[in-house]
């Protein structure tokens, strides 16, 4: 049995914190491949678990673990049961967070004892202690709240220019973001490096394809929306949606991926509750 939970954050916490979640799951043995996604920031309270990322190295999951934005699918594992509670980054949460590491740590999980030391432990205690998931969302966002505090300054006007840019168009144009924000290529290449760990024209293949995937999931035709002339073919969606997501459009319409289903709607849950980049794909 799986459950997954979604909260939109509160509103001083709406430009850092992409959704609070929780993930529940019974049963002997967990596989699922998860999209390529935001950085993520995890309590994991129950069950011993992998991350495999694309490029074949493989990485435990710790009591606290922070993942950095990924460009393609990641397979998770575990043996058992599992709880997590946790949050995914918006792209100026997870700047706020490693400042100039954040590129070096895009494709990885890793402990947050290596930030925080071993103090992250007492938040994982409080909130393991949690009677329920809506105190846990109540302790989390006091706890993210903290650790923002004292983090970088967030990048918010460049993040704003670049979601916007994503958002508004079904193949967004790199030379128009550079128009928009006034960087050269390079330094346009190099800030969406550390911010969304990709390139330009990368990320918006990313979003692209989350997009349409999203809709299938739901069961929805792309001809009935914006996307529907934004892939030259149908082998070009194919290859698309499965570099960033794992998975086929027909694998998606059927929710062979049980997480990936979860996910994705749950995530349109929140529409109109926080962005449509992130309620949308």
């Amino acid at each position: 049995m799986l459950n997954v939970q979604y909260e939109a954050p509160e509103r001083d916490l709406v430009s850092l914190v992409s959704s609070f979640y929780r993930l529940d799951y019974e049963g002997p043995s967990f596989s699922e491949i998860e999209r390529a996604d935001r950085a993520q920031f995890r309590f994991q309270f129950r069950g011993l678990g992998e991350y495999h990322f694309a490029d074949g190295h493989v990485t435990p999951a710790y009591p606290v673990t922070i993942i950095g934005p990924t460009t393609a699918p990641v397979k998770a594992t575990a043996s058992g049961d599992i709880t997590i509670f946790g949050w995914g980054m918006s792209p100026a949460g997870w700047a706020a967070l490693m400042g100039k590491n954040g590129e070096s740590r895009t494709d990885t999980a890793f402990d947050a004892c290596e930030i925080f030391g071993d103090g992250i432990m007492l938040a994982f205690e409080i909130l393991a202690s949690a009677a329920d998931y809506r105190e846990q969302l109540q302790i989390g966002a006091q706890i993210a709240k903290k650790i923002y505090e004292h983090g970088d300054t967030p990048a918010f006007e460049f993040t704003s220019v670049v979601d916007s840019w994503l958002l508004e168009n079904t193949d967004p144009n790199v030379d128009a973001l550079a128009a928009l924000t006034g960087l050269s290529p390079r330094q346009l290449e190099r800030m969406t490096k550390r911010y969304y760990g990709m390139p330009p024209k990368k990320l918006a293949r990313k979003y692209r394809a989350l997009r349409a995937a999203q809709v299938l999931a739901n069961g929805d035709s792309l001809d009935d929306t914006d996307l529907g002339s934004a892939f030259y073919d149908q082998s070009h969606l194919i290859r698309e949606i499965k570099a960033f997501t794992g998975l086929t459009p027909s694998q998606l319409k059927s929710g062979q991926s049980e997480l990936t289903q979860a996910t994705m709607l749950g995530r349109r849950s929140l529409t109109g509750k926080v962005s449509g980049l992130i309620s949308d794909s």
